[in-house]
């Protein structure tokens, strides 16, 4: 996989002031930030919201950061966003050494399941983990890593160590963490399911009898009426 160029993302320095100054910003489209670490002193800045997301949306994982001239390297270290609308609110950038190995992390992406036996036979690829934790380089960090279904069969599943990783990134997760299953036809399961609930009781516990309910009801029927019957014949003859 090939390593990536540094996105330049152009900041304003602005004073750190309250919520006023920052609601201000928000609604000329810029986003407040502020870049710390290293051996600088932290420094407020707001940038644009489209350049923001597109420097981050660049492959990637350092930009140059350039604050009143300055270009620094640095790595988004948190990014604060509206409950709502889900834009981004505030950044935090922080400088990052481009010799020094740093943690990040990054999307885990499934690959080859059009070639998976399970998935033409039906299956269902599932996947619980979907990003994992990684360490290299600033400039060695990649996009994403990749991980193959191509040769899963239902009931087969694939393990982080089966993942593959560039050369000079070192995956910081367990090797032996499941990280995609190939599942049985989801109409079977529900199949499955709905046939389990309807042996089972509203207290949770078995159903006496379930699935031959009808076969008793109706001979115990019979055997209810013809009792009754008699009994009033009984009754009538006495009379």
């Amino acid at each position: 996989m090939a390593q990536s160029t540094n996105s330049t993302l152009n900041a304003s320095p602005r004073e750190p002031d309250g919520s006023r100054a920052t609601r201000r910003l928000r609604r000329e489209g810029q986003v407040p930030g502020v870049l710390y670490g290293g051996e600088g002193e932290p420094i407020s800045f707001s940038v644009d919201g489209r350049e923001l997301r597109a420097a981050l949306h660049a492959s990637g994982a350092v930009v140059d950061l350039v604050v009143a001239g300055t270009s620094e390297p640095a790595v988004l270290k948190d990014a604060q966003r509206h409950p709502v609308r889900g834009e981004m609110t505030h950044v935090d950038f922080v400088r990052v050494n481009l010799k020094v190995a740093i943690q990040a992390v990054v999307p885990l992406i499934v690959v080859g399941a059009e070639e998976s036996p399970g998935v033409v036979e039906g299956g269902v690829v599932d996947q619980p983990i979907r990003e994992v934790n990684v360490e290299a380089l600033p400039n060695e960090i990649p996009e994403s890593i990749e991980i193959s279904v191509a040769t899963l069969n239902i009931g087969e599943t694939a393990p982080l160590s089966s993942a593959v990783v560039p050369a000079g990134v070192t995956l910081l997760d367990e090797d032996d963490l499941v990280v995609v299953s190939l599942l049985a036809p989801r109409l079977e399961i529900e199949e499955t399911i709905e046939e389990e609930t309807a042996l089972i009781g509203e207290d949770g516990e078995p159903v006496e009898g379930a699935g031959e309910e009808g076969e008793a009801g109706e001979g115990g029927g019979d055997g209810g009426g013809g009792g009754d019957e008699s009994g009033e014949k009984s009754d009538d003859d006495a009379g």
